[in-house]
């Protein structure tokens, strides 16, 4: 059966608390299966990068506010029982493996388990810059970012030397309570994203893909993935509307309602639906009425 995750309430101003958990909690009651934060924590005035990386494409003037996702999911973590809680997802290069090793451990043991971990490359160069990270070698960097985050996840002691990380014979606790760790999920695209996907993580988690275009890439790197490791499930992200574009001709619920179930005929594990960005969203108070109104997308998904 393939489950049903919304985004949660994150970005953009007068995103308040108590707005989240009723959200979380009316999603959870109509039996969505999964809940997901995003991460940004900069807008640029002068951004070298359009968004997503095109060139010249305006970045969204909902990246102006975003509620950091750790501590979101944190809270998140206090107010459900069932969803599983996802990042969709981390930018490794606002991050460094072994303190959000720690981080995500907190956060699987909070949740009884129900973590899920996106990862993915990120475009944000003014970001990147803000870290202390290089954008033009962000994938060479999560390539080893993942091995650090599973050795620290495995036993004691862990140590690591690399080209961009190295961390000393230590003891490198919580550990996490799923075992052994949360799924690792990508959210890379590229050529070489996907070679990255297929060697290193447990699913992949696009967006904005068609499911025919998905489930094609999606064979060829199940078909030579390593010895020992299990197929990659999908984790599909469904966008209601994509930014500074118009909203799609058409009923919306219905577009989604069939995407949905040609995703579950796909066999895919989870369908992701992606609000932030839909014109019918116009105050905070409107995500209110998103579960219910997309939750002809469970009964689909359902089959």
């Amino acid at each position: 059966m393939t489950g049903v995750g919304l985004c949660v309430p994150q970005l953009g101003e007068g995103v308040e608390p108590a707005l989240v958990r009723e959200f979380c909690e009316r999603s959870e009651a109509l039996g969505y299966t999964s809940l997901w934060v995003q991460d940004h924590f900069m807008w640029p005035l002068e951004p070298l990068r359009g968004y997503g990386g095109r060139a010249g494409a305006p970045i969204p003037e909902q990246y102006r506010s975003v509620l950091a996702p750790t501590e979101l999911l944190a809270a998140m973590a206090t107010w459900t029982t069932q969803a599983r809680l996802g990042t969709s997802i981390l930018v490794a290069g606002n991050h460094w493996p072994v303190p959000l090793a720690q981080r995500l451990s907190t956060l699987d043991l909070l949740s009884a388990g129900r973590l899920l971990v996106g990862l993915g490359v990120g475009w944000n160069a003014e970001e990147h810059t803000a870290s202390g990270t290089d954008v033009t070698r962000r994938g060479a960097r999560m390539d080893e970012f993942v091995a650090v985050l599973r050795a620290c996840w495995g036993d004691d002691p862990v140590r690591f030397e690399g080209r961009f990380f190295d961390v000393p014979p230590s003891v490198i606790r919580p550990k996490p309570r799923q075992q052994p760790h949360p799924p690792l999920l990508s959210g890379m695209w590229s050529e070489a994203g996907l070679e990255r996907t297929r060697k290193s993580f447990d699913a992949w988690n696009p967006a904005g893909l068609p499911v025919a275009d998905v489930a094609a890439k999606l064979a060829r790197m199940n078909a030579d993935r390593p010895e020992g490791m299990a197929p990659l499930e999908v984790y599909h992200r469904v966008f209601a509307q994509f930014p500074h574009r118009p909203t799609p001709d058409g009923d919306t619920v219905g577009r989604m309602v069939a995407e949905a179930a040609e995703a579950a005929r796909a066999g895919f594990t989870e369908v992701v639906l992606e609000h932030n960005f839909w014109s019918e969203i116009t105050e905070p108070e409107d995500w209110l009425e998103v579960p219910a109104q997309f939750q002809a997308v469970i009964e689909a998904a359902q089959g």
